[in-house]
Parts: C-alpha cells; structure tokens; sequence
C-alpha cells in the first residue's frame, strides 16, 4: 500500500530541519558539476538553512515554506513569497535584482530529496504554491533557475514557466560564476 502524500505549512524545528536537509542535498546533487567541490562540502551542510527557514517564519517576512510528506518522510519543499527587493538571508552569495518584478509571487527556493525525484512531487508543491500566491493578489510568478539545470528548466517549463530574457550572475569563490534565469508565468 503506498503512503498517503500530505503538504504542511513549515512551522516546526522539525520542518525546518527537514527543509534544509532537502536544500543540502539538492545543492550538492544539483550542483556538484556547477561549484567548487571544497566549497560544496565546506558551506553546504545538512543544517546550513535552519536557522533561515525559523527567521522567515518568526519574522512575517511574507516567505512560506511548504513540505511535502510521503506518509512521514519529508520528500520536498518549497519556499515561496511577494518578490524579494531585498536580501533576506543576509550573509548569503545571491543578491537577486528584482526591481520592476514587486507586483510578482516568487519562487524563493524548490528542492525535491534527490532520491524522490520523478514522482510527481514537485508538480503537487508547486501547484499550491501557485494557488497561494495568486490568494495572495499576485497575477505572476517566477522563478531563478541555474541555467545549466536543464531538468528543472524542463520542469518549471512544463508548469507554464518561461525565461524572461532576464538573469542574475552569482559568485562563487574560486572565480566561478553561476548563471541563474528568470523563469515567469502569468498566474
């Protein structure tokens, strides 16, 4: 018998302890092509976005998080919020210019656990959270999405995303520089 799927609004120690251990592993599975290995093993750990995912909770920033459960295992998650014309996460590498983009929802951060892949997750995740922005008033969304990242591309495409024509250029140490596109949809 397979295990019920049930979403949850991230609240919890618990939640977001599951969250960042979906960020970390996605960033190192998704990423490991893409960033510095020593940076990936230094900076990227388990717990790296805990304390992030409990201030945008305490802090009514307008960043939600959403976590998807297989019966009780947390298999993806996803962050969303009125676009950020501001850093958020103070001390993080991405700075985002979002100026002209206010009136839009965004997709602050989406990761499925790299063993949960293709089963439909992702879908479900950003299904509500599309719903939820557009409860929110907003009439568009998007997305930042490695432009090396063809599966999410493919993915965020399938969901009625396209590239803007717009991108953000992230630093990395050892003079890498990552590509991210703006992915948008009307909502």
């Amino acid at each position: 018998m397979e295990e019920a799927l049930h979403l949850v609004d991230a609240c919890t120690e618990e939640h977001f302890r599951a969250m960042s251990l979906i960020h970390a592993l996605g960033w190192r599975d998704t990423y490991a092509d893409c960033l510095p290995a020593d940076y990936l093993k230094r900076e990227i750990t388990d717990d790296r976005w805990v304390e992030v995912f409990r201030e945008n909770y305490r802090s009514q920033n307008g960043c939600h998080g959403l976590l998807l459960y297989r019966g009780s295992t947390p298999v993806a998650c996803l962050n969303y919020c009125p676009a950020r014309t501001m850093n958020y996460n103070p001390g993080e590498v991405c700075r985002f210019d979002n100026q002209g983009y206010e009136d839009c929802g965004e997709i602050a951060s989406f990761y499925t656990h790299p063993d949960e892949r293709s089963r439909g997750y992702g879908g479900i995740l950003m299904e509500e959270a599309l719903r939820r922005l557009k409860d929110m008033g907003f009439r568009r969304a998007f997305v930042f999405v490695l432009r090396e990242n063809q599966r999410a591309r493919r993915f965020y495409a399938a969901h009625g995303f396209s590239w803007d024509g717009t991108y953000a250029d992230i630093p990395f140490p050892d003079h890498v520089v990552c590509v991210d596109l703006r992915y948008i949809r009307e909502i």
